[in-house]
């Protein structure tokens, strides 16, 4: 397979990045945003990452996937962050991270390899735990947490209601260096 190209996002990304979260805000349960968000509404969550220190995002690009039809050259089809878990300091040093692909390229390998650039970025941080909430019932993302170091800690029922439904969320986390 053809390595996946993963750079730090860019201004000019956050079009697709939010083309990409809103495909899951509409379609799907595993963010609990109800409706879909502009360029506009998305550009603080954006702005609160940097290209150094412990909230990063980084995107893949289509460049190298192949059969991914409608992609311009460099543009994103995926997106992994870090971001604050909690605002009060004593968690500074745990970070929550995410991962979304388009759903038209999902299964080839670009959380994998989006999560492991993201890893590689944060070693040299000061951070200590990194926490994901997955959505249940979500086995594809299971699996890739898994599949990243990450261990299944936890699970809370019922927490977010969307499609007139509540929906568990499992929470895993892992240490940033893996020995």
């Amino acid at each position: 397979m053809t390595p996946i190209l993963v750079r730090p996002a860019t201004e000019d990304d956050l079009p697709a990045l939010t083309d990409i979260y809103n495909h899951y805000v509409v379609n799907t349960p595993i963010t609990f945003d109800l409706r879909p968000l502009t360029v506009d509404e998305r550009r603080p969550w954006f702005g609160d990452h940097s290209h150094g220190g412990r909230h990063r995002l980084l995107v893949a690009t289509g460049d190298n996937v192949g059969n991914v039809g409608n992609v311009g050259r460099g543009q994103a089809i995926g997106y992994a962050s870090s971001s604050r878990f909690r605002p009060k300091a004593a968690y500074d040093t745990t970070v929550e991270s995410s991962v979304y692909c388009r759903a038209d390229v999902v299964r080839r390998g670009i959380g994998t390899a989006l999560y492991r650039a993201l890893f590689e970025q944060l070693k040299y941080e000061d951070i200590n735990r990194i926490v994901a909430g997955v959505t249940l019932p979500n086995p594809a993302s299971i699996a890739l947490h898994e599949r990243c170091g990450f261990r299944q800690v936890g699970a809370l029922s019922s927490v977010g209601r969307k499609f007139d439904r509540y929906w568990d969320v499992a929470w895993f986390e892992r240490p940033l260096l893996i020995r």
